[in-house]
């Protein structure tokens, strides 16, 4: 094996490290940007390769900058706060109806705004809903985890993940719903069965409000709301005519965006300081990393793996991919394993039953653990925010319960 190999695999390794654990508190972004940027100083990936390797992340740059746009301007706008409180006015006073409703509301937010937008923003929002109604947050703010994961397969939108996973190779919007449709709703229908168990003593044991101060909702807020069903059907239809999703979702972000703000005279600044801007270096810099390991040849070998995996048995080498991928996630985080596994994906043609059970490990894998995926981080950022702990002990054994029955029942669904 050569040297030069080793010391790539060991730099990306630590870097991947850093990410996920975040030594000395530094934001991700640095560790994968001074992972790439150590492959490059040190002679390990020509300057030209690292930028062929950030260039292939365009596609997901435009389609994170435009979500997180009209996100933060439907978190600034009151959007998420009035959904949440809509909900706890709908309870009518039951815990476990307010727990379907905050799924529900989860469900539609990571549809149609992908599943960090439900871990960003629609996390605070339910947090204040539940305090004012007298709740305990905590299992309603379970909810806004889980189906961040569980929802985020529904619609190629639904998570910036699958642009990496498929890349210029997205299926069009009626294939995409021929293989996911049902895979999605298993997902989603065993995640709340599972999670709605867990939580059954917690709900049981409290009482809330019937009604909470509900906010209202101006003419941004509304707007805003428009915009988003708006995005929603110009992605549909974009993703319909087979056409890549980055460059129509930063369109469509900006345009809201600057609609809502110069109909209501308001300044940009709020919003654009608002956006999580640190997730697109630590994306480029992944997809750096990415990239050597193709120089490295370990993207070869994976493929030569799951080809010889495919030509015994197609069924056997999509559970054993879906299953070994959704575990990958939680050791080096889902946005690293969707790059080298779309990258191995894209290196073969291979059946669509095998590159689905990728997807779904991919996206639903995570929920097993606070590490797996970037939108669970940020779920436990917000929740910092708010003074609220949640261990990577306790999260893991709730995730060891909800997660096997849904990750099963939408691989099944899918290599049927």
């Amino acid at each position: 094996m050569p040297s030069d190999a080793i010391w790539a695999w060991s730099i990306i390794v630590a870097a991947t490290a850093g990410v996920i654990i975040r030594p000395f508190r530094l934001p991700e972004a640095i560790w994968a940007v001074l992972g790439a940027a150590a492959l490059v100083l040190f002679g390990l990936l020509p300057w030209q390769d690292a930028l062929t390797g950030i260039a292939k992340g365009v596609d997901v740059y435009l389609f994170l900058i435009g979500m997180m746009l009209i996100a933060e301007l439907a978190r600034l706008e009151g959007l998420f706060d009035y959904l949440a409180a809509f909900a706890v006015e709908h309870a009518r006073g039951s815990p476990q109806r307010l727990f379907l409703l905050i799924y529900l509301v989860g469900t539609l937010v990571t549809v149609l705004l992908s599943n960090d937008a439900t871990a960003i923003v629609l996390t605070p929002a339910v947090y204040a809903a539940t305090r004012a109604a007298g709740a305990k947050p905590l299992p309603y703010l379970f909810v806004c985890a889980f189906i961040a994961n569980a929802a985020s397969f529904v619609l190629p939108i639904s998570n910036p993940a699958n642009l990496v996973v498929f890349g210029a190779r997205m299926p069009q919007l009626s294939e995409w719903l021929r293989l996911f449709a049902l895979p999605s709703l298993a997902s989603i229908v065993l995640t709340y069965v599972v999670l709605r168990l867990t939580q059954h003593r917690a709900l049981k044991e409290e009482t809330i409000a019937r009604s909470v101060p509900h906010p209202t909702l101006g003419r941004g807020g509304k707007l805003t709301a428009v915009g988003i069903v708006a995005i929603g059907l110009v992605l549909v239809t974009a993703s319909a005519l087979d056409k890549q999703l980055g460059l129509p979702t930063f369109i469509c972000g900006v345009v809201t965006a600057a609609i809502v703000l110069l109909i209501n005279r308001q300044s940009p600044l709020p919003v654009l300081r608002g956006v999580s801007w640190s997730v697109l270096p630590l994306v480029g810099g992944l997809f750096v990393m990415v990239e050597a390991l193709i120089k490295t040849g370990v993207i070869g070998q994976l493929s030569a793996l799951l080809q010889q995996a495919v030509r015994q048995s197609v069924p056997q080498a999509a559970w054993s991919v879906g299953i070994a991928t959704a575990i990958a996630d939680n050791v080096a985080n889902n946005l690293p394993v969707g790059l080298v596994a779309g990258s191995v994906a894209a290196s073969d043609h291979l059946p669509p039953s095998v590159v689905s059970a990728i997807l779904i490990g991919v996206d639903l894998g995570p929920n097993l653990s606070v590490t797996g995926s970037l939108a669970t981080i940020l779920w436990l950022v917000a929740l910092r925010r708010e003074k609220i702990e949640v261990g990577a002990w306790p999260f893991l054994r709730l995730g060891m319960l909800v997660t096997p029955p849904a990750l099963i029942a939408a691989l099944a669904a899918a290599i049927r």
